[in-house]
């Protein structure tokens, strides 16, 4: 395999990943890839040819070799690495697909207007891939982590193994090469692994937060202008929109004591003040 042209590839991912997408980038390179191929696959190299049984029995020692590890650690390790970082090209991909259309947009509008502000920002279909593809990126790291545990009972390699599977005649010594040092490196890819899966749910974290607050300033902004909008309507001394409702309020309130008192005795009022003026001497005459 060729590890240059993949890591060429993947580095495109760390254009459009959060600070925690390229801290788990770089512990993919660092930590896991290049130990991969520079130490580990000199450590195991050709595993059976040093997995020694005490018997001269014909296909008892590959017999005994499969039983006790029916996959390889290096070629697990090589496929963990393949699954785990094919999720993160949906995000390449999906700028990609972002790009085509706004050349196509481009293409048939002349003007200026952009169907993206940005194809690589994280907003509507693009934050649902990243976060899809976090989600699995996170389960293939579980479920591989998983695998080795199940059959190699907790990571651990014993430096001899009693085989009793047939064709051997009885039970068999075999040993394992270079056991401590296979060993050691298993714990360090499996850290390195652990690493990259809480790396994966503090961004899952990250994200969901962020979409969260800003979903929530959103509504509280729009709340805001729908508040102001309400008082400057009721500030407004033009503004007739209310009359209907604060007469149908007065209709449908009942008369109180004072205009009860001053309907009843309006009348009369009025007679007497006509007989005031009616008796009081025209002072505008002259004799």
């Amino acid at each position: 395999m060729d590890w240059k042209t993949f890591q060429a590839l993947l580095s495109g991912v760390n254009k459009y990943s959060t600070a925690f997408g390229r801290v788990w980038l770089s512990v993919v390179f660092v930590f896991r890839v290049m130990v991969y191929v520079v130490a580990a696959e000199r450590v195991w190299g050709d595993e059976q040819k040093d997995f020694d049984c005490n018997t001269k029995q014909p296909g008892c020692a590959n017999v005994c070799y499969d039983h006790f590890f029916p996959i390889s650690h290096i070629r697990l390790w090589a496929l963990q690495l393949i699954f785990v970082t094919c999720p993160s090209f949906m995000v390449v991909m999906h700028v990609a697909y972002r790009d085509d259309r706004e050349r196509k947009h481009s293409a048939k509008h002349s003007d200026n207007k952009k169907l993206y502000d940005n194809t690589g920002k994280k907003h509507g279909g693009l934050w649902w891939t990243y976060l899809i593809s976090l989600v699995v990126k996170t389960g293939f790291e579980v479920s591989f982590l998983y695998i080795l545990h199940r059959i190699y009972d907790s990571f651990y390699l014993p430096r001899l193994v009693k085989c009793e599977v047939s064709p051997c005649p009885n039970q068999v010594d075999c040993y394992i090469g270079h056991p401590t040092e296979k060993k050691v490196f298993t714990y360090f890819m499996v850290g390195a692994s652990a690493l990259c899966i809480v790396l994966n749910i503090c961004e899952i974290i990250y994200l969901i937060s962020k979409r969260v607050v800003r979903c929530a300033n959103k509504i509280k902004r729009r709340n805001r202008n729908t508040a102001v909008h309400h008082a400057d309507n009721s500030d407004d001394p033009f503004n007739n929109g209310n009359l209907p409702r604060l007469r149908r309020d007065l209709k449908d309130k009942p008369p109180s004591f004072n205009t009860a008192c001053k309907a009843a005795y309006r009348p009369s009022a009025l007679k007497l003040e006509e007989k005031i003026r009616a008796s009081a001497p025209n002072l505008s005459t002259t004799s």
